[in-house]
């Protein structure tokens, strides 16, 4: 098969709904790179939950990559880093098992506080992370097929 009779690749968007109007403006990042017509998106509760609907996912092989984003914040109940390198941790063992690449848009500001400004400050950072991302899973797809080929 040559690469132009190939169907462009689809990619999964997995967002967080903690902090959802921050967030989702990863996806408007994505999407925007990557033509929204590529992308299929899924929410899940929180970011704990990230790793095993990209594990669900990446296990269909509907997708040629999969990003999920999360807004990690320190709540003031457990400390946000172990929630982090827990749920990244997750999302690297789910690509290395399914050979599916898992992109991770996961902010862990130090200071974060619920008023308009870090808002405004955040919902920017996360559509630049989107960005970021669907590049990633652009480049990685172009690699993989020259691999395979």
């Amino acid at each position: 098969m040559t690469h132009g009779s190939r169907s462009p690749a689809r990619f999964a968007f997995v967002k967080a709904r903690w902090h959802a109007d921050i967030v989702d403006r990863a996806y408007d990042g994505f999407a925007e790179v990557t033509g929204p017509d590529r992308v299929d998106a899924f929410d899940v509760p929180g970011a704990f939950e990230l790793p095993l609907l990209a594990q669900k996912l990446a296990r269909q092989g509907d997708f040629a990559a999969i990003a999920c984003a999360a807004f990690i914040v320190d709540g003031g109940i457990y400390r946000h880093d172990f929630v982090a390198a827990s749920v990244v941790d997750g999302l690297m063992r789910v690509g290395l098992e399914t050979g599916v690449p898992v992109l991770s848009v996961a902010l862990t500001p130090h200071q974060y506080q619920e008023t308009a400004h870090h808002d405004a400050i955040y919902r920017d950072q996360f559509v630049v992370k989107g960005r970021e991302a669907a590049r990633a899973a652009l480049d990685i797809v172009e690699m993989h097929s020259r691999i395979s080929a």
